[in-house]
């Protein structure tokens, strides 16, 4: 199992991370929604991952709104040199909490704009463009925009989010693709229609593997745990690790090019989630765990 991945491996600026990262969104309020319920456990959360070895943390300026990047800056400004930030942008929340696109270029200047005053940076390292279910801007003018802030200097490295094997395609003939950031887990392996909109999932894998993109699977706990079936109970029972640790050992050895970010708003938890990253799992772990 490789220890490290590397984003945008052939271009003139390439990052590499230490393969388990920490995903932002849980440390906000009710409903990704406002400042967390215990701010300092917030604050320390964020500090020991980075203590303990995490240099890849991804956020969005619309979960809070703005909560966790200011979180992460107040816990981590000025920022270690290995430590990669990354965010996404190409949704928005109403004040009813409601999520809606926010895709059109000028919407995407604006999101970039608020993430390096947040986040203090006046560069961001990596941003995934996320699709938002209801969106009428085309596919191609959102990523144009994109392209065209990182000529500019703003972004270094352009992602995809949330997209079907047909959008990275289409995203791949515009420009570098260093990431996408798809749901993908253990149970949840494939796109997911909860009546709000299509979650895309881990149908866009073999695609990144022909072309050396990592993958960053989100919600990959979430959905898949509640249906993960007695083998990854039993297995984890054999082992001694609860199975939210199990699938992300899964993970870390399904692919190579696999980026787990698991997000907790529990200090105990994220200990746990860190300590997955030494779950050995044998092939023949693997293939029965399927």
């Amino acid at each position: 199992m490789h220890s490290t991945i590397t984003i945008a491996p052939n271009s003139a600026h390439p990052l590499t991370v230490n393969r388990l990262g920490y995903g932002t969104m849980r440390l906000t309020g009710p409903g990704i929604w406002g400042e967390p319920a215990d701010r300092p456990q917030a604050l320390e959360i964020l500090k020991t991952a980075v203590a303990s070895g995490v240099n890849f943390i991804d956020t969005a300026d619309y979960y809070g709104e703005d909560v966790t990047n200011r979180l992460i800056a107040e816990a981590l400004h000025p920022y270690a040199k290995d430590l990669v930030i990354c965010t996404k942008v190409g949704g928005a929340r109403k004040p009813d909490k409601s999520w809606i696109p926010f895709a059109r270029p000028e919407n995407l200047r604006t999101s970039i704009e608020n993430n390096l005053r947040t986040l203090r940076q006046e560069q961001i390292q990596l941003v995934h463009f996320r699709v938002l279910p209801g969106g009428d801007v085309p596919f191609a003018e959102s990523m144009g925009a994109m392209y065209e802030m990182q000529r500019e200097g703003k972004i270094l490295h352009v992602g995809v989010s949330n997209v079907t094997p047909e959008e990275l395609t289409a995203a791949l003939q515009m420009g570098e693709v260093a990431s996408v950031e798809n749901m993908y887990g253990y149970a949840q392996r494939t796109t997911l229609d909860d009546g709000h909109g299509e979650t895309r999932g881990g149908e866009v894998l073999p695609l990144c593997e022909q072309h050396g993109i990592p993958l960053v699977p989100f919600f990959s706990l979430v959905h898949g745990l509640p249906k993960a079936g007695d083998k990854l109970a039993e297995l984890a029972r054999q082992r001694g690790v609860t199975e939210a640790q199990l699938n992300i050992a899964w993970l870390l050895h399904k692919s190579p090019l696999l980026l787990p970010i698991p997000g907790t708003s529990s200090l105990a938890h994220l200990r746990e989630n860190l300590a997955a990253a030494d779950i050995q799992l044998s092939a023949e772990d693997m293939a029965y765990l399927g």
